[in-house]
């Protein structure tokens, strides 16, 4: 694992920063229990101490770390996939993105299986982008993005049963007018297209 890497990897919420147990504002975890379990995430129950003594419980989604691909082809088109999001009732449009496994320890090798699993594309090469939390008030989630780069369609589809996925691909121009017209309401794929845009190549 590269240094980057090494750094960006994120946590199952076990393993949180011990420097910041000593911030005032900390909160001390007394017990915690695991009050729903399911394919993808758990709700984890945790009885914390607030800073000022109270005690009480707290529940957040638990689940583990992401990698986001923002996939171009060799003449530089962006694949996407379209997704049946049975949350909001419809077809999402975004990148792949898949959830790591317990022995990834390469976090790019991860990107370029979730890619080859989603959409049958094989990378030459990938490079991170960024790190985020998109929901840390509710959720232990970490998204791991990724660039990757030379993708075509050397494989099969590999998806999970639970999975509809329809594969295409766009211009990056036609995707960032879609991102700033509200027609793509994918958070994750919003946050890579607007990073790659601000701070990538």
């Amino acid at each position: 694992m590269s240094d980057d890497e090494r750094d960006a990897r994120g946590t199952d919420g076990d393993d949180r920063d011990s420097a910041d147990a000593a911030d005032p504002l900390a909160w001390e975890s007394l017990d915690a229990e695991v009050a729903y379990s399911c394919p993808g995430f758990d709700v984890r129950r945790e009885r914390v101490r607030l800073p000022d003594g109270t005690e009480t419980n707290y529940d957040y989604l638990a689940e583990p770390p992401s990698v986001v691909v923002l996939p171009f082809t060799p003449d530089g088109e962006v694949v996407v996939i379209e997704e049946w999001r049975q949350a909001v009732g419809r077809v999402n449009r975004g990148l792949p993105v898949g959830g790591t496994e317990p022995d990834d320890d390469d976090l790019s090798a991860a990107a370029r299986r979730e890619l080859r699993e989603e959409t049958g594309h094989e990378a030459e090469a990938v490079e991170r982008l960024t790190t985020v939390e998109p929901a840390n008030g509710v959720a232990n989630s970490v998204l791991h993005f990724f660039v990757a780069r030379g993708c075509t369609p050397t494989a099969q589809q590999d998806l999970d049963a639970d999975e509809s996925i329809r594969v295409a691909t766009t211009t990056m121009a036609d995707l960032r007018e879609h991102v700033a017209a509200d027609e793509v309401r994918d958070g994750r794929t919003t946050l890579g297209v607007l990073y790659y845009d601000a701070f990538g190549e």
